[in-house]
């Protein structure tokens, strides 16, 4: 029986996925990825850890972290270039499951809908379950409208599922309980990122290890209760000597500065959430500013030392912790 169109281009994109894939950091085992390894697992691997839209010098990718527990990938957030950053992980995209927005700026959810998409085109019928803060609903069905020709012109021409009928949405508004399975329950913490109002950090409990991502705020001792005892906080972190820098070069960057320092934690602040919460690990992510790549490693970590005894991980893209 001849393939039909999209059984063709499935083989032309697993052909050049295996060429990326052959290319992905070897310490992810991309082919022990598919077999298991052998026992109930948990990974975290960063995808992207700069912070704001802007792409920068850096080398970074926009907000998203990848947790695969039990062999199943859970994405958080989906900034630009996470369906590339996925395969640079070993992780097929015809795999992805379930996604969690944090909240909505296009550094954390712009690629959102073309990652689903993607997902589609590459392979097998998928279904996927999407979680997120009131306005997740909306940006689904307006990301649909948008390939509305697409999505239908293909249906037509190739056949095969609906993507429409294949990802089921779920808004939540307040605090508390956001899914659970046999694998992990997953919680989430309202944090302090104005102007937004509903920004959330999650938490999953899995039955090795506990994982928490910040997303955007501002100093929260709320987060630090609600990480209590985490083996791992994955935490964003401003570093203020170079938000000033910017400032003295662009004077018209006041109003931004006042927003920064609203909405986001200084170094030495996260190292108080963590100490406050226990944690064995501190990553540093979503770094602000995260397009200057003069800041070292060291400067990264300075501000949180001083309050927090525990590991501090610098977070690069591809980075397993």
């Amino acid at each position: 029986m001849r393939p039909n169109r999209r059984q063709f281009l499935g083989g032309a994109m697993s052909l050049s996925l295996a060429s990326v894939l052959s290319r992905s950091r070897r310490s992810f085992f991309p082919d022990r990825l598919d077999r298991g390894q052998g026992g109930f697992r948990t990974r975290v691997i960063l995808l992207g850890t700069k912070g704001g839209p802007n792409l920068g010098s850096s080398g970074r990718s926009n907000s998203s972290t990848l947790i695969l527990i039990n062999n199943i990938p859970y994405v958080v957030d989906c900034g630009y270039g996470v369906s590339r950053q996925l395969l640079n992980a070993g992780v097929r995209l015809d795999r992805l499951r379930y996604i969690f927005i944090t909240h909505h700026h296009s550094d954390h959810n712009l690629e959102y809908g073309a990652l689903f998409y993607n997902a589609c085109i590459a392979g097998r019928t998928i279904k996927v379950d999407a979680y997120g803060p009131r306005g997740l609903r909306k940006l689904t069905h307006d990301f649909f409208n948008y390939q509305k020709f697409d999505i239908e012109t293909r249906l037509a021409d190739e056949g095969g599922s609906d993507p429409r009928k294949l990802i089921s949405v779920h808004e939540f508004t307040r605090p508390g309980l956001v899914m659970e399975n046999d694998d992990v329950k997953v919680t989430c913490c309202r944090v302090r990122h104005p102007p937004i109002t509903e920004s959330y950090a999650y938490r999953f409990d899995a039955r090795d290890r506990s994982v928490v991502i910040s997303g955007d705020t501002a100093y929260a001792p709320e987060l630090a209760e609600f990480a209590k005892g985490a083996d791992v906080l994955v935490h964003e972190v401003m570093y203020l000597p170079a938000i000033e820098k910017l400032i003295r070069q662009y004077p018209d960057a006041t109003r931004l500065r006042q927003h920064l320092l609203a909405a986001h934690t200084a170094s030495e602040d996260v190292g108080r959430i963590a100490t406050q919460a226990g944690v064995k690990t501190l990553v540093l992510s979503h770094l602000v500013p995260g397009d200057d790549p003069t800041i070292t490693d060291e400067q990264w970590a300075e501000g949180p030392r001083k309050y927090f005894k525990g590991r501090i991980i610098v977070g690069k893209d591809l980075m397993e912790i």
